[in-house]
């Protein structure tokens, strides 16, 4: 077993840059596998840790420097993310996340999957939170929180030996204050050698005594080729509703559908209850128009029991995407979600998991076998709501 810690900040270590692969470690197969840690330079970029993972067949890149958010993906000449109008991989010193009222979240957005929270996700707006003196008091959340932009306390890469072969790529962040938050997220992204899977585990555990709120959102974002004229999402969906009315322009019987690049389109955004196994696992898949090639999410509706879909279909300099959002919550303000009982409560150094699994499928075949997979779990017509709900 290979096991390399590269950040460790009660040792005060940062190894700049480190490799190790097929040819320096056998592990019995044919697969010519790699990791390679360095740090990129120029521009709003300067400094920031990438880690690039490359099982032989699909390979991504993890940014310990943004809380452990994946950038890029490509899987046997299928290419996984977007092309977003944000060019380099920012580091947080450069992110202001309250500019533009909230929204400066946006200027480092590029990932492939970005984790949206600890403390909250969502739009920006108003809540209320206790202060150091005991009160109530009125404060602005921005935009999907804080996470992306809070670099790795403790990063460690694990290559396990044969049978199994898997690289594990572990981390520690913690999103914490004096008279707040003091949340932590210990994380492994995991993928075998030749496989065209990778597993996203998550625990966010509550350092305080006292309970704390949380949400967790999983922003997965695609472009071309995946997305384009043709492509839809398939979800076991039992109900679908509109976030705003903004939603709803071009009638709903369109919701899971994708036109080609408009410039000037503004997002619509789709509230989804999913349907699931016995054992609460649920799937969604976005394939291309013919149905030769998709990705697919796997998570359980009991870590993460509700997901929205947001359709970006502008031009494409604009960023011509699509997101698949498993999470704990819809993204509305946290004040409305806590009304809906949609926001976890963790007591004094409660922890709570969630996992996700991305899938890349290569032919018509394994497209195909993944939609019986969804349409089994619930093959009735979802509730379409035609109009927001409160």
């Amino acid at each position: 077993m290979v096991q390399q810690t590269l950040i460790d900040v009660d040792h005060n270590l940062r190894i700049p840059t480190w490799s190790v692969d097929s040819e320096s470690i056998n592990l019995e197969t044919s697969h010519r596998w790699r990791v390679h840690k360095y740090v990129l330079h120029g521009g709003r970029q300067e400094g920031v840790d990438m880690l690039l993972v490359d099982n032989g067949r699909l390979s991504f890149k993890v940014v310990p420097t943004r809380g452990m958010n994946l950038w890029q993906a490509e899987c046997a000449g299928l290419r996984l993310g977007w092309d977003s109008p944000v060019k380099e991989v920012v580091h947080p010193q450069f992110v202001n996340l309250k500019a533009r009222g909230g929204l400066g979240w946006l200027e480092g957005f590029g990932e492939w999957i970005s984790r949206c929270g600890l403390e909250s996700n969502g739009v920006p707006g108003r809540d209320e939170v206790v202060n150091n003196t005991g009160e109530t008091i009125s404060v602005d959340l921005t935009l999907h929180g804080k996470v992306s932009y809070i670099p790795a306390r403790r990063l460690e890469v694990v290559i396990d030996p044969p049978p199994s072969r898997m690289i594990r790529v572990r981390a520690v962040v913690d999103e914490t204050m004096m008279f707040g938050p003091r949340l932590r997220l210990i994380t492994e992204i995991s993928t075998e050698v030749g496989s065209t899977r990778l597993t996203i585990r998550d625990e966010v555990q509550n350092l305080a005594a006292t309970p704390q709120e949380i949400q967790l959102l999983y922003h997965c974002n695609f472009g071309r080729p995946l997305l384009e004229k043709g492509a839809r999402l398939v979800v076991p969906a039992k109900r679908v509703t509109p976030r705003d009315q903004r939603a709803t322009d071009g009638g709903m019987s369109s919701w899971n559908h994708y036109s080609a690049p408009q410039p000037g389109y503004v997002e619509q955004v789709y509230f989804l209850d999913l349907a699931a196994d016995a054992e609460g696992q649920t799937e969604a898949l976005l394939q291309n128009a013919d149905g030769s090639r998709g990705a697919s999410l796997q998570f359980s509706l009991k870590q993460l029991p509700y997901m929205t879909l947001w359709k970006n279909t502008t031009a494409e300099v604009d960023g011509y995407v699509t997101g698949l959002e498993p999470a704990t919550n819809y993204p509305n303000l946290r004040s409305t979600e806590r009304k809906h009982g949609r926001v976890p409560l963790l007591q004094g150094g409660e922890r709570y998991h969630a996992s996700v699994d991305i899938i890349a499928h290569l032919s018509s075949e394994e497209v195909g076998a993944t939609r019986e997979r969804i349409q089994a779990l619930h093959a009735a017509p979802p509730i379409v709501d035609e109009e927001p709900q409160d």
